[in-house]
């Protein structure tokens, strides 16, 4: 029990620091917190809703990656290093992509709801 309550301050931890220095993080969560309540305006089946805020919530997660990846990056090296560049660049690729699906769920959604497919 006492390893779940570590886990969890330091789940809130993260999210917490990722909130203070990271403004797409921010953005983000607000787009999240948006999803919900829409997704239950924008999709008649559970499963709908559910994948609709799933796919916002896994930007999230992915920015929380990306954001680990480039702060380690930084500690290790503070020079300019044309790997680490690279490093950061797939980081901010694997955001993008899933931005991209989030997108494209949330069209595909609302395109259907207002019927145009």
């Amino acid at each position: 029990m006492e390893r779940l309550l570590r886990a969890t301050i330091n789940t809130w931890h993260g999210l917490l620091a990722a909130a203070r220095s990271e403004e797409a993080f921010r953005l983000e969560l607000i787009a999240v917190l948006l999803a919900v309540p829409v997704a239950f305006l924008v999709a008649e089946q559970a499963w709908k809703r559910l994948a609709l805020i799933a796919v916002v919530a896994l930007v999230l997660v992915v920015e929380l990656l990306n954001t680990a990846i480039e702060k380690l990056a930084d500690r290790v090296n503070l020079a300019i290093d044309p790997q680490i560049g690279q490093i950061k660049d797939m980081g901010s690729a694997a955001v993008g992509l899933a931005l991209l699906i989030a997108a494209a769920a949330w069209l595909l959604a609302l395109a259907e709801r207002f019927g145009l497919i």
